[in-house]
């Protein structure tokens, strides 16, 4: 029995090699599987940290352009602000000027010119004696409003109708199409 024990030990030996060369050669495709598998997850992880991180500087740059666009036009509104309060302060300075009654009566020609039966010429206490020789030359009485600044009011006969023209008022109409200008002029000059 020793020999068939010897033949059936040496065909177990060869039945247990046997699975154990394919238990290992099943364990090295696994291996490589599980290790390409795992190779592929972390390309694709990658790839989409890759796509996140792409979008997330898209977004902080869009933000960034966004805050510096809203900071321009913030900075831009507010010099156009400085500009308008600037010249409205260079108009306030107009009436110490010498010409100043010779401007008052400029602007009351053209009051009274707009409107008919004209009866009264109203202009700021302080603008009275500048502008008293003119309205007596034009036979209109010469009233005050202290709220009245840098011009006159030409009121019709009854008060029904009135004209009001002062620089102020000027300014304040032609803003909208002064600051266009104002804005190109000063954009040139920052650039």
């Amino acid at each position: 029995m020793s020999k068939l024990g010897e033949i059936l030990q040496e065909e177990v030996l060869a039945e247990i090699n046997k699975i154990l060369a394919e238990a290992g050669a099943t364990a090295e495709m696994l291996v490589q599987k599980a290790e390409k598998e795992a190779s592929d997850r972390l390309s694709a992880h990658r790839n989409r940290t890759e796509v996140e991180l792409r979008a997330a500087i898209r977004r902080a740059a869009s933000a960034a352009e966004l805050t510096v666009s809203t900071a321009r036009v913030q900075a831009r509104g507010e010099v156009i602000a400085l500009v308008r309060k600037k010249a409205l302060a260079a108009l306030e300075e107009i009436a110490g000027q010498p010409d100043y009654g010779k401007v008052l009566e400029a602007l009351a020609e053209e009051a009274v010119k707009a409107i008919e039966a004209a009866e009264t010429a109203v202009v700021h206490p302080s603008d009275q004696v500048k502008l008293g020789g003119w309205a007596k030359q034009k036979g209109l009485k010469l009233g005050t409003d202290p709220e009245l600044r840098l011009g006159v009011r030409i009121v019709s006969h009854g008060g029904q109708r009135s004209v009001e023209n002062c620089l102020p008022g000027r300014l304040n109409r032609a803003w909208e199409a002064l600051v266009p200008g104002v804005a190109k002029r000063l954009w040139e000059q920052t650039q």
